[in-house]
């Protein structure tokens, strides 16, 4: 019986969510995985943060990951997304996009992979019940609503805020600062709803899925409740993430990656 070989995974990107990837693969988390190699801006600074880069571990740009590994995981600045992603594209790789929001504004790349037989897979990121809007959506649904709630500094920068001259420093109380849908969210929002993006696109679509987003100085996680209707369910659901070293990503997100790249070479995967 020949052995299966190991599935050669680049990161693209070491920040928060990235170095703490790239270290579980390192430390065996996911047997069948091995980190092969990283792309970075800084790379000194990556070295200091990873010593095993330039020996167990290459390092490459966004644009080579793709040229020796068979998984290119995303975890970059929203304007370096398409790059990346088409290297992993072209070349028929599993590409694994956190900048999930970036989806919305390249819908050819998922022609773009029919056409190369890659891979987009979308890990759940800080959302939960995925599952359950993926079977609702293999039949009719009526209408799916996001409500988030973040610290506001976890939504400061953003560009619908700077557009709009909408200030949340300071804030005592709760201020809705966007409703619309998510496609516009994510446009106005491109760091902080990818969470969004990703229910669009289980579910009904980016300009059918509505969303809010609260800059609430009363809570102190990033807080996500789903709402929805469909021929088979309702459902609420509500998630409320400890928000990570940046403060507009969640700490579950890290986990999630490794969970769906477990789920890549696991005998054994749970749910749909």
């Amino acid at each position: 019986m020949t052995a299966k070989k190991d599935l050669r995974v680049g990161v693209a990107g070491l920040g928060a969510v990235g170095l703490e990837v790239a270290r579980r693969l390192i430390d065996g988390d996911v047997p069948g995985l091995v980190l092969a190699a990283v792309a970075v801006r800084d790379a000194d600074k990556a070295r200091r943060s990873l010593p095993q880069i330039g020996d167990l571990v290459a390092l490459r740009t966004a644009t080579s990951l793709a040229d020796d590994c068979d998984i290119v995981v995303e975890c970059l600045p929203p304007a370096l997304f398409r790059e990346v992603a088409i290297a992993a594209i072209d070349k028929g790789r599993i590409f694994m996009p956190l900048s999930v929001a970036q989806l919305l504004n390249n819908g050819d790349l998922i022609e773009r992979a029919k056409a190369t037989g890659a891979r987009i897979i979308v890990p759940t990121g800080a959302l939960l019940g995925l599952d359950a809007v993926r079977a609702a959506a293999e039949g009719t649904i009526h209408s799916v609503k996001m409500v988030t709630r973040k610290p506001p500094a976890g939504l400061e920068g953003a560009p619908y805020l700077l557009e709009g001259n909408i200030s949340v420093a300071g804030l005592t109380e709760p201020l809705k600062v966007f409703d619309g849908t998510a496609r516009e969210g994510a446009r106005g929002f491109p760091t902080n709803v990818n969470v969004a993006a990703a229910l669009s696109l289980a579910g009904i679509g980016p300009d059918r899925t509505t969303l809010e987003i609260w800059a609430d100085p009363t809570v102190t996680r990033n807080t996500h409740t789903i709402t929805g209707d469909a021929d088979a369910m309702r459902f609420t659901m509500t998630i409320e993430n400890v928000p990570s070293a940046n403060p507009r990503t969640g700490k579950s997100v890290a986990p999630s990656t490794i969970a769906a790249l477990r789920g890549l070479v696991s005998e054994l995967k749970v749910g749909s």
